[in-house]
């Protein structure tokens, strides 16, 4: 079976360079060409709160699952303490993830 022959548009550019076809999702944006710098590193700073519930989360996670091996929580060993400890600990992970 053969391959199919490459489509060949000709012409070239439809729009010229530097705008942009009408209709598109620039609408909002400012003008094209313009260069917008990211912002500095010293505005994105975290509320002191998210590193303290980063931390709170992770440590209480693995308290509630050393505890419950050691039987010192109330009822006993049961698979519900491991599931808030992990729970705990994946709250922890993703607090993690919004800190700067």
């Amino acid at each position: 079976m053969a391959k199919p022959a490459k489509r060949h548009v000709p012409g070239g550019r439809v729009t010229p360079k530097g705008s942009a076809p009408k209709g598109s999702a620039d609408k909002g944006r400012a003008a094209a060409g313009r260069y917008t710098p990211p912002i500095p590193r010293e505005v994105k700073v975290s509320p002191r709160w998210v590193p303290i519930l980063m931390f709170t989360l992770l440590g209480a996670g693995m308290i509630i699952i050393f505890f419950n091996y050691l039987s010192l929580l109330p009822g006993g060993v049961h698979n519900s303490y491991l599931g808030i400890g992990l729970a705990c600990i994946c709250g922890g992970i993703v607090t993690a993830t919004q800190y700067r």
